[in-house]
């Protein structure tokens, strides 16, 4: 059977993707599913649930609700939740057993939002998908709902794109990040979405440039540059190379309105002596800077949904267990770099740098996974 994983496992679903992107901005996250699953989205798949909480909450779908269409039942739950909470909007989003149902989203959301007079955004998630399109589908509702011309433009600011703990973790990447843009001359306008509120982010159209630091950030990118000219540099500042060459981006996009690629320049086509496995725009970071180390070729499997300009061209990459193990196998690497559950099917003999994705193994290995912006970080690449 294609597709099915026996040994490493699957990456938190688009319903958490929806939840993790929306976590701080003060909204009411809604998910159609069964009674108990609220700890998967907000427990399992959030680390920020121990020490920020926030209005993520189930829907308690039975099996009678489901067999009978009852959405009425969903709306009156949501509809007086909503009285009490009063959150700056609702989102609501589905999971495996409303898509079997054929639920509405589209029609739930405007009924709720007729009967509260709050925002409500309806979020096409069935948990069928992996986080990436669920975010990146939260990240541009909320850039298409909020973000509005701005009376002038912030000189040199910036938006960061495609912020959660599912790709960066909570070890002080985001915060680094904020340390590394101020101290190359850069104003952080706002961030999607770690460590800003609704309100920041609304102010996002003040900037200069954005910089998309994953690929759940890239759909809102796009939008902010078609809506109001705002250039992108996709990558993730790593190492002191790389960071270099996203500064010169960020300058050059800001100057001539041209969005860059910059995390796609270590991405050789061929086998290369190094392989990272993960998300595209943070591993192709993450490549492009150990190729300048090393001076070898270094090459990205992506098993996610992905962008082929953030990718060096790349249309399709080893997706399933069996199709990332037979990759490996017909060509061995020297080191892969990967979260530490993939060294099980990893070939003999090969060298395996551990790099936890925290979408990937969740808690197994949380307080592992390095400062992506930090100097530990800048050590790991040097070890390669």
């Amino acid at each position: 059977m294609k597709n099915v994983s026996r040994i490493i496992p699957c990456c938190a679903a688009d319903t958490s993707g929806v939840c993790s992107a929306l976590y701080e901005l003060g909204g009411m996250t809604v998910v159609h599913d069964a009674s108990g699953c609220n700890s998967t989205y907000a427990t399992h798949d959030e680390p920020r649930w121990y020490d920020m909480h926030s209005m993520i909450f189930i829907s308690a779908l039975t099996e009678l609700d489901a067999i009978l269409g009852d959405d009425e039942k969903l709306i009156a739950d949501v509809t007086a939740a909503a009285h009490d909470l009063r959150p700056r909007f609702i989102a609501v989003c589905g999971s495996p057993m409303p898509m079997m149902t054929g639920t509405d989203f589209d029609a739930a959301a405007a009924e709720i939002e007729r009967r509260t007079g709050i925002r409500t955004l309806a979020m096409h998630t069935n948990g069928t998908h992996s986080y990436i399109p669920g975010a990146s589908e939260a990240f541009c509702a909320i850039a298409k709902e909020y973000v509005r011309p701005a009376a002038e433009t912030v000189p040199g600011g910036v938006n960061i794109l495609g912020a959660t703990p599912l790709d960066l973790g909570l070890t002080g990447t985001a915060e680094s990040l904020r340390a590394w843009l101020r101290e190359s001359g850069f104003r952080v306008v706002s961030c999607f979405a770690m460590g800003d509120k609704l309100d920041s982010l609304m102010q996002a159209a003040s900037a200069q440039v954005n910089l998309v630091i994953s690929q759940t950030g890239l759909a809102a990118a796009q939008y902010l540059y078609d809506a109001f000219g705002i250039p992108y540099v996709c990558g993730l500042p790593v190492g002191a190379q790389f960071s270099a060459v996203i500064a010169k981006a960020l300058r050059s996009a800001a100057k001539t309105g041209t969005c860059s690629f910059p995390c796609a320049q270590g991405n050789s086509a061929a086998h290369g002596a190094v392989t990272v496995i993960g998300e595209s725009i943070i591993s192709g970071s993450v490549a492009a800077e150990a190729a300048m180390q090393t001076g070898k070729p270094v090459r990205v499997i992506c098993p996610l949904p992905f962008d082929a300009a953030c990718m060096n061209g790349v249309t399709e990459s080893p997706a399933s267990e069996e199709e990332i193990a037979r990759d490996l196998a017909g060509n061995p690497p020297e080191t892969v770099i990967a979260d530490p559950l993939y060294r099980y099917i990893l070939p003999q003999g090969t060298r395996h740098m551990e790099l936890p994705h925290f979408a990937f193994s969740g808690r197994c290995f949380d307080r592992r996974i390095p400062d992506l912006c930090g100097k530990q970080f800048a050590s790991f690449i040097k070890e390669i």
